[in-house]
């Protein structure tokens, strides 16, 4: 009987994508942390990135990037934070959003509740 790692991805897809980093700056990004493109996807790129440059040219949440990729959270953030490292994207807390319509704590809620779902 093979094992399988419980997320169900290979993991040396994920030590490939990550270029055999396992971890990420967590202060820097939570789960409903807001992801914005700053740029278009430059040729060369890794896809991974690609996808997330695409995904964010509307605010979106960690999350919601980690249930649209496929990856787990954990892996995203390390995609996310070499994206910040180059100026590639920005980061902001939903309640720092400048937005004239800002989330309320439910509506939050509510959105990484199906974030997760989507997971």
């Amino acid at each position: 009987m093979s094992r399988r790692p419980l997320d169900g991805e290979d993991p040396d897809r994920l030590y490939t994508i990550t270029g055999g980093r396992s971890r990420a700056d967590e202060s820097r990004l939570d789960l409903v942390t807001l992801i914005v493109s700053e740029c278009d996807p430059a040729p060369g790129m890794q896809s991974e990135h690609v996808k997330i440059l695409r995904m964010a040219r509307l605010p979106t949440a960690v999350v919601e990037i980690s249930s649209e990729l496929g990856l787990p959270v954990s892996i995203v953030k390390i995609l996310l934070c070499d994206l910040l490292d180059t100026g590639r994207v920005t980061a902001r807390h939903p309640s720092s959003s400048s937005t004239p319509s800002r989330l309320t704590d439910s509506a939050v809620l509510k959105q990484v509740l199906v974030g997760l779902e989507k997971l």
